[in-house]
């Protein structure tokens, strides 16, 4: 039987220290040459919104120690509206009653069969979340205590969740260009961590006196700055065009999540440029020489370390995710589905077929 999974079920399945965990042994099978991950790639067309692009988004890997492989695929009506003052990118919840499209796709290397399906938001969220934490780990100070983010959103609770699993947090400074939404996200997540959060003002004043930096933002365009970094400070980010180039570089030691980066897009005429859809991150890949930079996967393995001391400035830049990490994430997802009864069963045969493909 193929399982089905909402992402209530997802969210019950696995918690943050897990995904971290599940994700550091798997990269360690990536630097062994083991695991496979294929680039993400985004085909863009035209929609019945002017306004808007049509995106078709996969990305896909096989985790052999898992003995999984899978492949995400997002179904996308974009927009990029300026808010505050700043370009976002935002996907429009067009499909029917008002929701987004987004699929994993989890699949068996002993036999080839569908061992699951279901939404990705929820993973996709927390396995960047994980990420960040992996980073966080290897190179903020051990005693590291204070932090500041950028940003109140869907992806900034799993940002929080990651940082205080790894680190002893005492408070979390958080700004958003809504003070509205900071303030509530603040309320909402003070009863789940036990660091104390403080809504702030201006980004500036978020990212001062602080061990730790977080970007956690839909921006298309730069959100810090070189004139912020301090001695000691690990700063991080979700996605590439948070970061000035020249705050990157000024770190003492910068780190990338993968050197899998490379994300070819088809345009047809007609579409936004793609330098609305994608803002600044062209110019950051033009800046930065991604291909000299130590991964993840090193500090992992211990080829590089992530700090030498407690002066250093350290900064981890999640350049891009893979389909590798919902391949080892959906393995174990599925493996404590089955011992807890969660998920709905369905007939494998309706994703097989008796006609040689």
């Amino acid at each position: 039987m193929t399982l089905i999974f909402s992402n209530d079920d997802i969210d019950r399945l696995l918690t943050m220290p897990e995904y971290i965990d599940v994700l550091e042994d798997a990269y360690r099978e990536l630097e062994e040459g083991r695991g496979v991950v294929r680039a993400r790639t985004d085909s863009l067309a035209p929609t019945i919104n002017s306004d808007a692009v049509y995106g078709l988004k996969s990305a896909d890997g096989i985790a052999p120690k898992f003995r999984t492989s899978a492949v995400r695929i997002n179904s996308d009506i974009i927009t990029c509206p300026e808010i505050n003052g700043q370009p976002r990118r935002v996907k429009v919840p067009a499909a029917p009653d008002n929701r987004w499209v987004g699929l994993v796709l989890l699949f068996s290397t002993d036999n080839g069969e569908p061992l699951a399906i279901f939404p990705d938001g929820v993973m996709q969220r927390m396995r960047v979340g994980a990420t960040s934490g992996l980073g966080i780990k290897f190179m903020a100070r051990e005693n590291a205590e204070t932090v500041g983010m950028i940003g109140s959103g869907w992806q900034a609770g799993a940002q929080l969740l990651a940082v205080t699993s790894v680190r002893n947090v005492k408070s979390v400074k958080v700004f958003s260009p809504s003070q509205e939404n900071c303030v509530g996200f603040c309320g909402e997540w003070s009863g789940k961590v036990e660091a104390t959060l403080i809504p702030v003002a201006t980004a500036e004043e978020a990212m001062s006196e602080v061990d730790i930096a977080l970007c956690s933002s839909s921006s298309l365009d730069y959100i810090y700055y070189k004139e912020w970094l301090t001695p000691g400070l690990h700063l991080t980010s979700i996605k590439l065009p948070e970061i000035h180039p020249d705050a990157a570089l000024a770190a003492d030691r910068l780190v990338i999540h993968n050197l899998e980066d490379k994300q070819p897009i088809l345009s047809a005429a007609g579409t936004p440029s793609l330098e609305n859809v994608r803002g600044t991150h062209g110019e950051v890949k033009t800046s930065i020489q991604f291909d000299k930079l130590p991964t993840l996967f090193d500090l992992i393995s211990g080829k590089v370390v992530g700090r030498e001391n407690d002066a250093e400035i350290t900064c981890f830049l999640n350049n891009t995710g893979t389909g590798y990490q919902f391949a080892a994430c959906g393995a174990v997802a599925v493996a404590k589905a089955k011992e807890l009864g969660i998920g709905n069963e369905v007939p494998t045969n309706w994703f097989t077929e008796d006609v040689h493909p």
